[in-house]
């Protein structure tokens, strides 16, 4: 299943990725030759530590090696004529003003205002036009939107 990813979160996982293979890789592998020199391996929490830092460490690499392996880059939607990925919208609910931005899960933060074009939520905005009404359920309720434009 491929990663839905905008340019800059594109950029961020490279850089993560060589920093990981590269500097963290190499600070754990120091941690581990100092513990080893500390003697008894089987009581040793230093090495131990390192130890699981490594797995974490090489798990992430792994990780991030298969997202950017199936990556499709998302474009800025800037001007589109309905909610696709990309976008960035202001809805209305309630009175409020929010705005919001449809990304690929790896994106999503819902305290920026970033929805994934996963969720239910996401599912429900996904192409709607300005003046439409999208209704969401919530364990509350259901909570109704209407989408004022698309930037």
């Amino acid at each position: 299943m491929p990663t839905y990813l905008s340019a800059e979160a594109l950029e961020q996982m490279k850089i993560e990725l060589e920093g990981r293979k590269k500097e963290i890789r190499r600070e754990i592998a120091e941690k581990i030759l100092h513990a080893k020199e500390m003697g008894d391996l089987s009581e040793n929490f230093e090495y131990q530590t390192a130890k699981e830092e490594q797995a974490l460490n090489e798990t992430r690499i792994v990780e991030l090696e298969d997202i950017l392996h199936d990556v499709v880059l998302v474009e800025d939607a800037t001007g589109a004529k309905e909610i696709a990925l990309g976008t960035t919208f202001v809805v209305e609910t309630e009175g409020k003003k929010k705005t919001f931005s449809l990304v690929g899960s790896n994106e999503a933060n819902p305290l920026e205002g970033k929805i994934s074009n996963e969720s239910p939520i996401g599912l429900a905005f996904f192409g709607a036009k300005p003046g439409d009404q999208v209704e969401f359920q919530t364990p509350s309720g259901t909570v109704r939107y209407r989408i004022d434009e698309i930037h």
